[in-house]
C-alpha cells in the first residue's frame, strides 16, 4: 500500500504542476551548465535550482568567498514548472540538482517520496538560533529538519492613504473596523472596493483561516502514511461566512489573483487595501504601469481580536537538499551557508525584496530603520512586519498540499457564486479531503 502511495503522490504532483504548462526537464547533473560565472574551476560543484530574485549576485558572492566549493546555478523554472521538473527528475531516478528552492508548504509533498534529505546529520540544527521559530517549523517535521529557510511572508496590510483620506476612512485594526471602511467606501459612491478576496487565493485563505486557530492538518514525516485533516473548525468557517458576507453585499470583489486583470485593479485604484506578505511591497512596486500619483502605506494586520494579536504568515522558501545529490554534505554546505551572511541579505533585501527568516538580519539595525521611498519613507519593519514575523510560530502542511488548495479553490468559487454559505464549503472540504486521503492510502487520524 505505501508503495503505491507513493507512486500516487509522485502522479498528482507531477499532474497538478502541469496545469501551469510548462513541459517536464530532462537535463542531467553532466549535462548542467551554470547560469552564473565559476570562480574557482578546481573546486568540486554543487548545483542549485532556484528563481530568487537577483540571485546571480547573491551566488557570485558565494562563489568569490568560497574556495572548497562553488555554485552552479539554474533557473529551472518559477513554483510549479520548477516543481515539474523535479518531480520528473524523482520519478526518473536522475536529473534533479544538488540543492533546490521549494516553498515551506510543498516539502512534506517531497519528502513523502524520500525526494530530500535529513539535514540533521549535516549540521543543520547548530544554525536554529539563526532563524525565527516559524519557518524553522516549517522547514522540519518531528526531529528531522528538511530545508534551510530564506525568506518568509509574515502579513500585513497594504493602503492607499490618498483613496482612505478621501473618504475619511480610518485605518482599521479590527476586522469589524475593516468591513465598516468597505461599507463606508461604497456608500460614498466609490467606483471601487476596499479589497479583493480571490478565491484562488490558496495560502493567502489559509493564512486568514489561521488567524482565527485553524489547524488545517497534523503531519509528521516519520509517520508518512497517517494524515490529521481538520479544515472545517469552528475558526475558519466563521472567518469564511465573514468574507461571504462581505461578498454578497458587495463590498469586495472576487478577481482571480495574480491575473493581468487583478495586477491591474492593484494599482488603478480599484483596490484600496492590499492584504500582503512582506514580498507584497516588492511585488507592488514592480509593477510596471503603478499609478504614480497613489500614496501607499503599511499598517498592520487587522485582528478578530485587537486585545489578543494573532499573526499569521503567507508564503516562505527554502533551500532543500535532494537525495540524488552527489555530495550531500557539500551540498547542504551550500543551502546553510548561500544565505547566511548578513552582506548577502543585503543583496536580497535590497535587490530581490525578500524578506529574511535569517535572524542576524532581521534584528540588525539596517533592516529595523530601513526606509522605503515607495512608502513615503515609511519604516514598515519596524512599524508592521517585523513584529508580524516574531508572532508567527509555524504551521504544517499535508503530503497533497496542492490538492488541498485545489479543493478549497472550487469549494470557494461556488460559496461565492451564492450556492452554499462558508460552513457548507468547508464541511464539503473537510468531505473531500478525508476521502482523498483514505482512497490514496493513507490513515486519517479521527
Amino acid at each position: 500500500m505505501k508503495t503505491k502511495l507513493l507512486a500516487t503522490i509522485g502522479v498528482i504532483a507531477v499532474a497538478a504542476a502541469a496545469l501551469t504548462g510548462c513541459s517536464a526537464g530532462t537535463a542531467t547533473k553532466t549535462e548542467a551548465s551554470c547560469t552564473n560565472k565559476i570562480v574557482n574551476k578546481t573546486a568540486p560543484q554543487v548545483t542549485v535550482w532556484a528563481w530568487y530574485p537577483a540571485f546571480e549576485e547573491v551566488v557570485d558572492l558565494f562563489n568569490k568567498t568560497h574556495e572548497d566549493v562553488q555554485v552552479c546555478w539554474t533557473n529551472a523554472g518559477q513554483g510549479n514548472d520548477e516543481y515539474t521538473k523535479f518531480s520528473t527528475a524523482i520519478e526518473s531516478k536522475s536529473g534533479a540538482p544538488d540543492v533546490v528552492m521549494l516553498e515551506s508548504e510543498v516539502l512534506s509533498s517531497f519528502t513523502i517520496r524520500k525526494a530530500l534529505v535529513d539535514l540533521t546529520e549535516f549540521g543543520a540544527n547548530d544554525v536554529k538560533a539563526n532563524y525565527t521559530e516559524g519557518s524553522w517549523k516549517d522547514a522540519s517535521s518531528g526531529e528531522s529538519v528538511y530545508a534551510i529557510p530564506v525568506d518568509g511572508g509574515p502579513m500585513g496590510m497594504l493602503y492607499r492613504k490618498d483613496l482612505f483620506d478621501k473618504y475619511s476612512i480610518p485605518v482599521p485594526t479590527t476586522w469589524a473596523e475593516f468591513e465598516t471602511a468597505a461599507q463606508t467606501l461604497k456608500t460614498a459612491g466609490s467606483d471601487g472596493v476596499l479589497v479583493n478576496f480571490p478565491t484562488n487565493g490558496r495560502a493567502f485563505n489559509q493564512a486568514l483561516f489561521a488567524q482565527a486557530g485553524s489547524v488545517p492538518f497534523v503531519y509528521d514525516s516519520t509517520s508518512p502514511t497517517d494524515v490529521g485533516i481538520a479544515v472545517n473548525d469552528q475558526g475558519s468557517k466563521d472567518v469564511l461566512n465573514y468574507w461571504n458576507g462581505l461578498v454578497q453585499k458587495g463590498l469586495v470583489t472576487t478577481d482571480d489573483a495574480f491575473t493581468a486583470d487583478y495586477n491591474t485593479s492593484l494599482v488603478d485604484g480599484t483596490y484600496a487595501v492590499y492584504l500582503a506578505a512582506a514580498w507584497g511591497p516588492g511585488y507592488l512596486q514592480g509593477l510596471s504601469d503603478a499609478d504614480a500619483d497613489a500614496v501607499w502605506r503599511v499598517a498592520p494586520l487587522p485582528q478578530w481580536d485587537a486585545a489578543n494579536p494573532v499573526q499569521v504568515n503567507w508564503g516562505g522558501s527554502t533551500f532543500a537538499v535532494t537525495s540524488q545529490a552527489t555530495d550531500k554534505k557539500l551540498a547542504a554546505e551550500v543551502a546553510i551557508g548561500i544565505f547566511g551572511t548578513d552582506e548577502a541579505w543585503k543583496i536580497g533585501v535590497e535587490k530581490g525584496a525578500l524578506f529574511p527568516s535569517y535572524t542576524p538580519m532581521l534584528d540588525s539595525d539596517y533592516f529595523t530603520n530601513l526606509e522605503y521611498p515607495f512608502f513615503g519613507g515609511q519604516q514598515i519593519n519596524k512599524e508592521v512586519f517585523l513584529n508580524a514575523a516574531a508572532g508567527y510560530t509555524g504551521a504544517t502542511f499535508s503530503p497533497f498540499q496542492n490538492y488541498a488548495y485545489d479543493q478549497l479553490t472550487e469549494e470557494l468559487y461556488s460559496m461565492v457564486q451564492g450556492e452554499q454559505d462558508g460552513s457548507k464549503a468547508l464541511d464539503d472540504l473537510q468531505a473531500s479531503l478525508v476521502k482523498y486521503a483514505t482512497e490514496q492510502g493513507f490513515t486519517v487520524a479521527k
